[in-house]
């Protein structure tokens, strides 16, 4: 299957669980799901990661993400003969790229709604589009340690 397709798939999940969000709740609700472990907390993020802020941080970081998103589209058009872990990794990151920078586009800042809680710690709110660039993160790393016959690349050199 073509690696694009998975980047149309986080693109679409990410958007529809977004529209979903922003019509079922009002800012700031918070649905437990699992107690106070796992919840549906709906906020906005107007800055760059986890509401970072800075004056014109919004801009500058909506054009540098932008620019980051056309490497990766470029670096993945250019990896065709890649194996699949590795197209599957810069699919799903240029998907959550894709996802996030249409929020900032259309709405000028991004929906997040995943909420997870230890005790009195809290990991910052998030959602599917940084779900798929963290997963394709990993999976990149992973790619490129291990090589197409299973070897760690550091097995190579042995």
């Amino acid at each position: 299957m073509n690696p694009v397709v998975y980047s149309i798939i986080a693109v679409a999940v990410d958007q529809i669980t977004k529209a979903i969000t922003r019509a079922t709740m009002d800012l700031y609700d918070s649905v437990p799901i699992l107690g106070d472990f796992f919840r549906l907390t709906y906020v906005e993020n107007s800055g760059i990661a986890f509401g970072i802020n800075f004056q014109g941080g919004t801009v500058v970081f909506t054009f540098l993400a932008s620019v980051a998103t056309v490497g990766v589209a470029w670096y993945l058009w250019k990896s065709q003969k890649a194996d699949f872990i590795h197209r599957l990794a810069l699919s799903l990151i240029l998907g959550g790229a894709v996802g996030n920078l249409m929020d900032r586009f259309l709405f000028g800042r991004v929906v997040d709604f995943f909420h997870f809680s230890i005790g009195q710690y809290s990991w910052p709110v998030f959602n599917v589009a940084d779900s798929c660039v963290t997963v394709g993160m990993v999976l990149f790393l992973y790619s490129g340690y291990v090589s197409e016959d299973g070897n760690s690349k550091t097995d190579e050199s042995t």
